[in-house]
């Protein structure tokens, strides 16, 4: 594993988790601990052309605490273990990176291998309200989107519709190209986040990624580099967070249903005043030890998190996903608001 800082305040911090040797794996893998500047980092890096550009992903960020210090390896188990079993030891902000995962995390903890060519990191945050931690990942995911399209804009690129499906994927085309976890442990009346990002950029199986996208739609425009969306996510995150500690998630709500696959037109529903889809999903109700299907309409978010759908009715319900659910828009089960 590789450290990097952004500044010299990082590097001290990388300095010193080198030589106190603090950083462990979850599998008890022995690895080799090296700074940016040591010559054997420099060979590791170079051995791989499609390796991360530690140098073209720290010049491209901007923010001030996020994404500062970063660990890179070309092949770890999984970046979120990375970044949880080591929370106390990395600096608030710190991300973790990887070439290749091959016991990558996902809800219900599901497992799958990724290979070169998806962009795979996930990074560290500290929450004190429980009420709003349910509602980072529809930050981090909204965060994801944004950055694509900061990306776009900046290279001039032709614009890729990237767009969130509840609760934690990254559509494109109608293709899933990414997804997003989040875990929290409360300790000293504080949540530790651990949040984690997958994101196909350039690896067209067995779905689709941005590049085969963008090369779609402009043959001869530059391809997305990996650094450039990751350097991209943390100014927007940043933005995005600071604005959720201040004003709460109402004032994320209008640009998160304009961004996710759910939304197309804004009504007003009893005392709710959403943007709408009418989009109708099935839902579980056990009557008698006996499972009957619904078909509610989604609304919107409740203030928990989860979705909210509007019955025949106009009863207004609460949705959760069942966690082996495959499509986690079928087979939901829902709670009267």
């Amino acid at each position: 594993m590789v450290y990097c800082g952004k500044s010299s305040v990082e590097d001290e911090i990388a300095t010193r988790l080198k030589k106190d040797n603090v950083l462990k794996l979850s599998d008890d893998t022995q690895v080799s601990l090296l700074l940016q500047s040591e010559d054997e980092a420099e060979t590791l890096l170079l051995k791989d052309y499609s390796s991360f550009d530690l140098s073209l992903f720290m010049d491209s960020l901007t923010a001030h605490r996020f994404g500062r210090f970063l660990v890179w390896s070309p092949r770890l188990s999984t970046t979120h273990d990375v970044v949880s079993h080591n929370f106390s030891e990395l600096p608030l902000g710190a991300v973790c990176v990887a070439d290749v995962q091959f016991k990558g995390r996902g809800r219900s903890k599901n497992v799958w291998e990724s290979p070169k060519g998806c962009l795979m990191y996930s990074f560290t945050l500290e929450m004190v309200d429980g009420q709003v931690v349910p509602l980072i990942q529809y930050v981090v995911g909204l965060a994801v989107t944004e950055a694509v399209k900061s990306v776009c804009d900046k290279k001039g690129l032709p614009y890729i519709d990237v767009k969130i499906k509840w609760p934690n994927d990254i559509y494109l085309n109608g293709l899933k190209v990414g997804g997003v976890l989040c875990t929290a442990t409360y300790r000293s009346k504080k949540f530790d986040v651990s949040a984690g990002v997958g994101l196909n950029v350039d690896n067209e199986q067995p779905t689709t990624c941005l590049n085969a996208v963008l090369k779609d739609l402009s043959p001869t425009s530059d391809l997305f580099k990996r650094e450039e969306p990751l350097g991209a996510f943390f100014d927007k995150f940043e933005m995005l967070f600071d604005l959720l500690m201040r004003r709460g998630f109402k004032s994320l709500e209008e640009l998160y249903y304009r961004t996710w696959l759910h939304s197309i037109l804004n009504v007003k529903v009893c005392e709710y005043n959403l943007y709408c889809c009418e989009q109708k999903v099935v839902v579980e109700d056990r009557i008698d030890d006996k499972v009957v299907q619904n078909v509610v309409t989604i609304q919107g978010l409740t203030s928990s998190g989860y979705l909210l759908a509007i019955g025949d009715d106009n009863q207004m319900y609460e949705l959760h996903p069942v966690c082996n659910s495959f499509d986690f828009l079928k087979g939901l089960i829902r709670r009267k608001l």
